[in-house]
């Protein structure tokens, strides 16, 4: 009986043990991480528009560059609009704040495409040039 009991016991440690490690795994930083892709928001616009569940597959949830030119900047949000159609916010408030109509790239992660708005989305970036 006592066996049984410690069986039970070294069980429920070890299920606990592993729980706690996969819920409180160390986070991405998306800074650090090498980008999986780099291009523009027009070639992504036409990936998508070409096979947008193939696009999705490729990009969702990966580090990826994207260069545009700046539509809008909200220091509030922390938000920023390329070619008005990427929609990403910062991981930080930016140093120094983006200059409308400027051409820039981006590094964050993609998080996907939004058909209400129509425009694709992406978080925790950080401005690279």
């Amino acid at each position: 009986m006592k066996k049984i009991l410690l069986i039970i016991i070294v069980f429920i440690i070890a299920i606990a043990g592993g729980l706690y490690f996969y819920m409180y795994q160390n986070h991405r930083d998306i800074g650090a991480e090498e980008a999986s892709f780099s291009l523009t928001v027009k070639s992504l616009e036409a990936e998508f528009a070409a096979n947008d569940a193939q696009a999705n597959q490729k990009y969702l949830d990966k580090t990826i560059e994207v260069k545009g030119k700046i539509s809008s900047f909200d220091a509030v949000e922390k938000a920023i609009v390329l070619d008005e159609k990427m929609f990403a916010t910062y991981a930080t408030q930016p140093v120094k704040a983006p200059v409308v109509g400027q051409e820039v790239k981006i590094k964050g992660r993609f998080i996907g495409y939004d058909d209400l708005l129509g425009e694709f989305k992406m978080d925790q970036i950080t401005l690279i040039e």
